[in-house]
């Protein structure tokens, strides 16, 4: 199996739960960020700690099965690697 079937796999397995986490924790999640609902830069997206500090947090928030099977180094990797579609949605959505 390749890396990126893999990925794009893991992908649509994630979406559902991580969307949902950012919906129902939005107001936690912005600060981490160092924005509001309208003001999340460039900056933030570029800022891996800050990324790295909301997919732990997100982790954490996700159902007891996701989390068995997706380890969080994997999910955090996920999340760095989606970061710009996956905060577009956190921001699209407060508006």
């Amino acid at each position: 199996m390749s890396d990126t079937s893999e990925h794009n796999r893991m992908a649509e397995k994630l979406t559902g739960p991580v969307s949902a986490v950012l919906d129902k924790h939005r107001a936690t999640i912005m600060p981490m960020l160092g924005g509001n609902s309208g003001s999340i830069t460039q900056a933030a997206l570029r800022n891996d700690a800050a990324v790295r500090k909301v997919a732990g947090y997100c982790y954490l928030m996700l159902p007891g099965l996701v989390r068995l099977a997706v380890r969080e180094p994997v999910f955090v990797d996920f999340v760095l690697a989606n970061r710009e579609r996956l905060l577009d949605r956190l921001v699209e959505r407060a508006a």
